[in-house]
């Protein structure tokens, strides 16, 4: 059994960030609400837990708590900033409001090169992002780091095996902080890297045929990679009882569905093909509200899908290519994979947009939902897509949401302003493909906007629409960074655009980060 550090979600906006960089050290982790039961962990080959950092103050009404069966399970504990203030509050310590908040970039002294911090800089730069600290250490603690600010920098317990930061090694900010997560869960936690995309394929094979058994599934495919990777998995556990279903809801990219069939062809996948784009088309009529055009695809999904299943025969299981990225951005944070019948959500994450395949799904739902993807980012996603075997033009296609180009026109949905921006679409993937980038960008596209502005061609008054092109560099999606295309690029598609696409007369490049921005606009 996989071994897995847990780590409780105390409301930070780095612990995604925790999480990925444990994965990165090929160990595997689970996040877990605050309110997490001894039966969910003890559950796991538990090798150790992590506090994540948050905003609230140990002292605050209703502040988040660790569960005190955590002390008992006998596994190092590491508190990040919040979390390490919570070690020393739940402990017997002293924690109170610091004269000096520390937000951003900060210098630290080893006091005591141990631990951790054995074998590193004696003094080196952190990211701290605290306004309470540590006053008074619990019993036992040894204080091995401080800061100008900061008495009680890091910390630790060696006989109880309790580790503590007041600065947050996940961040880049922190140069050492790789080896400093490396050393918890290697040296400390005795971790051995047995979380590979191998492995994660071998264990999703064998608890996708437990849990389906003679079963057959639906499986919702898209074309891109999360779905595709998602029904190779099922195809290889579960073999002809798969049926792959490719819903045409008319809110597809420039050729989307012919491509499909191509890839699917390419890779072995037989494909059902369902033309639902008048059903769509006439569901979403009149709606502008981003979030409300999101639940009415999802629901349209089911639906679509439900009516397709009873037409090939009685599927019980619906598979999706669902990634934890959805989940986090939909309010809904960790569920542990194929674990989804039993209704497990820990509901610590803020809700951002709802993904159409989570929130969006209605809660009559006439399946059971198989997501073996649900707890990888994007980029493991692909590595697990290498490792099987897909080709590169799969592996590596361009994202595109569930919901088409409905989150990608912003307000009404009609079938000429779908047409307006598939073939402005069409030019901006066309350029930024045949760009030979040294650096091409995660995923580029073009948006629609209900803004009209006055222009001139051919020395006439134009009244029409502004088109927004957004290009970004990523590794998971939880973060983005506008790219930084060339001028002459951003102008070739500018005037091929307004030249070529009745409806637009005027293109703006989007330079927004995510955060604050999300990459989609709606």
């Amino acid at each position: 059994m996989t071994q897995t550090i847990a780590i409780l979600d105390f409301g930070s906006q780095y612990t995604m960030l925790i999480a990925r960089r444990v994965r990165e050290q090929n160990v595997y982790c689970e996040i877990f609400s605050p309110r997490v039961t001894r039966a969910e962990l003890v559950r796991l080959n538990l090798a150790g837990v992590i506090f994540s950092g948050g905003p609230s103050s140990v002292y605050d009404e209703g502040a988040p708590r660790a569960p005190e069966f955590i002390f008992e399970l006998g596994v190092p504990i590491l508190g990040i900033c919040y979390g390490m203030q919570l070690l020393a509050y739940q402990l017997g310590g002293r924690v109170e409001r610091a004269p000096h908040r520390e937000f951003g970039p900060a210098q630290i002294r080893v006091t005591n090169p141990v631990s951790f911090l054995s074998n590193l800089p004696l003094e080196q730069n952190v990211w701290m992002s605290h306004g309470d600290k540590v006053f008074e250490l619990p019993s036992g603690f040894e204080n091995i780091a401080e800061s100008d600010h900061c008495a009680f920098a890091a910390a630790i317990h060696p006989a109880r095996n309790l580790y503590a930061l007041q600065f947050h090694p996940e961040v880049a900010h922190t140069p050492h902080g790789k080896n400093i997560l490396r050393y918890f869960l290697y040296d400390i936690c005795k971790c051995n890297g047995d979380w590979t995309p191998r492995s994660f394929i071998e264990n999703s094979v064998e608890q996708i045929r437990a849990r389906v058994g003679n079963e057959r599934v639906l499986c919702a495919l898209s074309g891109g990679v999360d779905s595709m990777v998602a029904a190779t998995l099922i195809e290889r556990a579960v073999g002809e009882q798969l049926t792959c279903v490719f819903m045409d809801h008319g809110l597809l990219r420039q050729n989307e569905a012919s491509d499909v069939a191509s890839l699917t062809q390419q890779i072995g996948i037989e494909l059902v093909t369902v033309d639902a784009r008048d059903y769509f088309l006439e569901k979403l009529r009149g709606v502008i509200d981003p979030e409300q055009k999101r639940k009415i695809i999802g629901a349209a999904f089911v639906e679509k899908f439900d009516e397709t299943a009873k037409n090939l025969g009685e599927h019980k299981f619906l598979a999706q290519g669902t990634l934890y990225p959805d989940v986090i951005e939909s309010g809904v944070s960790f569920t542990p994979p194929l674990d989804t019948a039993q209704g497990r959500t820990h509901t610590t994450a803020v809700t951002i947009k709802t993904h159409h395949n989570v929130g969006g799904l209605p809660t009559t739902l006439p399946f059971q939902l198989l997501e073996p993807l649900r707890h990888l980012f994007k980029d493991e996603v692909r590595a697990v897509g290498t490792e099987l075997g897909l080709p590169k033009n799969v592996v590596w296609r361009q994202p595109f949401p569930g919901p088409g180009l409905a989150v990608r026109i912003i307000g009404e949905i009609t079938r000429e302003r779908l047409d307006t921006l598939r073939a402005a679409d069409a030019i901006v993937r066309e350029e930024i493909g045949n760009a030979n980038l040294e650096k091409m960008p995660w995923q580029y596209f073009a948006v629609l906007t209900p803004i009209q502005t006055v222009g001139v061609m051919g020395d006439e008054r134009t009244y029409e629409n502004v088109l927004a092109i957004r290009a970004v560099t990523s590794e998971d999606g939880m973060t983005a960074d506008w790219a930084r295309l060339p001028h002459d690029l951003l102008a070739k598609m500018s005037s091929r655009i307004v030249n070529q696409v009745r409806g637009v007369n005027r293109v703006v490049y989007d330079i927004t980060s995510k955060p604050p921005g999300t990459i989609e606009w709606e």
